[in-house]
């Protein structure tokens, strides 16, 4: 009988757990908290942080997720049933998570997100104001300045380009770009990524309020131009086509938003847009979340890199931040005062969110000023501009 009960001990998850799975574990039900009590982006850290329970779980026959499968490709033998264990020999039968994980590794997951973002997004701010995508382009400052912090600290190109893509504040990019330049990053990426997009509403105002003056903050804009049928189908197309031909690197996430977009605002697609928008986007939450769960193995997540790229993630989100500020009020002064500054800091991408923050602050500052519409111009504007940013990445370091 005391040999039975010593074998179940020692097949136990519990007598096989090691410290490092127990951590993460722990960190998992933090992220379960986030996610439900204080409602921080519930709908991707919630499936993250079920998934980063899963993986850290002993489990039998070698786990439910090898991330040792996917360094420098992915191996399909090991995928087929024939990987090996290299301390024992012993066969390791694929866990469920190696399977999703191809949807990440093959770029699936993250385009198919961007079609759905760009069958819920609205362009025509930003084609009533093409000055928007100047605001935009220089929330992408962020990127630049956390890439070289990056370096500063240690972190090899491909690293640092990873870490300094949470400036764009756009999660499915984030993970576009860890899951081809340094998969090992892409857990502690990811939750970074997310998690500052959810304290948007806490790390921009102050921002805000340091880098212009109330005047500025009270500016309040004239309605822009009403946008025509003709042009909202026409901004997709002509978009994709003028960015890959520049860029051809853009073309699986730029296309997928643009697809999208295209969907939306054709009028002969509404089921398409729908599905897009609804069951499509839902079903690849769930495994895009649960898969980069996964990635958190202890053994690879509790390193002091990990907490640089916490702390990098900050720096090129408040950056970020800075950048697109200094655009608007830049458009401030050239304007002669009609453009609010404010509506520069929501070019970080974080869609609606930032908008709505750049909105919530001038509206604190002159209770009749309605900046959300202006905002959305640059906010969307940011969205392309983190693909392209991502582009500009891949083609250097990939």
């Amino acid at each position: 009988m005391i040999e039975v009960i010593s074998d179940l001990w020692s097949q136990s998850g519990i007598a096989n757990m090691t410290w490092q799975q127990g951590v993460m574990i722990l960190l998992s039900f933090v992220l379960f908290y986030l996610a439900i009590k204080k409602q921080f982006e519930p709908l991707l850290l919630l499936p993250i942080a079920f998934g980063m329970m899963l993986t850290n779980l002993p489990w039998p026959g070698g786990g439910i997720f090898h991330p040792e499968w996917f360094q420098g490709g992915i191996n399909w033998a090991a995928l087929g049933g024939h990987g090996v264990d290299p301390v024992t020999g012993a066969e390791i039968e694929p866990g469920l998570f190696d399977f999703l994980y191809i949807g990440i590794k093959l770029d699936i997951f993250p385009c198919l997100i961007f079609m759905a973002v760009g069958a819920m997004t609205d362009f025509g701010p930003l084609i009533s104001r093409p000055s928007s995508f100047f605001m935009g382009a220089g929330a992408q400052f962020g990127i630049s300045f956390a890439f070289v912090m990056a370096t500063i600290l240690g972190f090899d190109a491909q690293g640092a380009a990873s870490i300094a893509i949470i400036g764009g504040a756009d999660g499915p990019t984030a993970i576009y770009l860890t899951s081809k330049l340094a998969p090992e990053l892409l857990g502690a990426i990811a939750i970074a990524a997310y998690s500052y997009m959810a304290l948007i509403p806490m790390i921009q105002p102050p921002i805000m309020k340091l880098l212009t003056t109330k005047k500025m903050r009270q500016v309040k804009m004239e309605q822009t131009r009403p946008v025509s049928k003709v042009e909202k189908i026409c901004f997709p197309v002509i978009v994709s086509v003028v960015c890959i031909l520049i860029l051809p690197t853009v073309a699986p996430l730029l296309g997928c938003l643009m697809l999208g977009n295209l969907f939306r605002e054709s009028g002969v697609t509404e089921r398409l847009s729908d599905t897009a928008q609804n069951a499509l986007c839902n079903i690849v939450t769930i495994f895009l979340g649960t898969s980069v769960g996964a990635t958190a193995v202890g053994t690879n997540f509790l390193k002091p890199e990990t907490l640089k790229i916490i702390v990098l993630g900050l720096i090129a989100f408040a950056f970020a931040t800075v950048g697109g500020l200094l655009i608007g009020i830049a458009m401030y002064y050239l304007s002669k005062g009609k453009i609010n500054p404010l509506i520069g800091a929501a070019g970080v991408s974080a869609v609606p969110m930032a908008a709505r923050v750049a909105s919530k602050v001038g509206q604190k500052e002159n209770p009749s000023n309605f900046l959300l519409m202006h905002a959305m111009g640059p906010n969307v504007a940011g969205v392309i501009g983190s693909a392209v940013a991502a582009g500009v990445l891949l083609s250097l370091f990939g």
